[in-house]
């Protein structure tokens, strides 16, 4: 049931930051980092596997949603942000992740949850629309789920760290 929780969430008006006739965008309920937003279409789109060429233009549309929320933040100058999509999500329903790089949250508390935003299993919005115009979908590497159990690696200066609560004070010293 959880799996599907975005359908129910993405409807829910107090959850919305932006909504329009093609797509809703809400905060993460789970953030990962200081800013994190979430950018679904409302057409039911089950996963990253069921996009196809034809929705190129709604993908365009997502991303320029995400950039508008970063341009709008109040830290769009001092941080830096990644817009992109899980290879395989762990939700039910389209979704893009617009996220601030400092990694700041009580909610980032696994290694799978960092390696998820810190590894190639992280697909960038852009990539996955040029994947779209040239494949006609989106392929996911064979293998892809072992990027998940990678060893903790800082994305700024690429420290190796052996817990979160260590890539954590790590990573104080690059987003104060």
């Amino acid at each position: 049931m959880w799996k599907q929780g975005l359908k129910y969430s993405m409807q829910d008006p107090t959850c919305q930051v932006y909504k329009d006739d093609t797509v809703v965008a809400m905060k993460d309920k789970f953030p990962k980092a200081r800013f994190h937003w979430l950018v679904l279409p409302w057409e039911p789109i089950p996963s990253p596997k069921a996009v196809r060429r034809d929705h190129l233009n709604l993908l365009q549309h997502m991303n320029d949603v995400g950039e508008k929320l970063v341009q709008e933040s109040l830290d769009s100058k001092a941080l830096k942000f990644r817009l992109g999509y899980h290879a395989i999500p762990s939700m039910s329903h389209l979704h893009l992740h617009v996220i601030s790089q400092d990694f700041d949250s009580p909610s980032l508390k696994t290694k799978k949850h960092w390696n998820s935003f810190n590894t190639d299993y992280f697909m960038e919005s852009q990539d996955v629309m040029k994947m779209v115009e040239q494949n006609g979908k989106i392929t996911v590497k064979e293998g892809i789920s072992e990027f998940l159990q990678m060893p903790l690696m800082c994305h700024v200066c690429q420290q190796q760290l052996s817990t979160i609560p260590q890539l954590k004070e790590h990573l104080k010293n690059h987003f104060p």
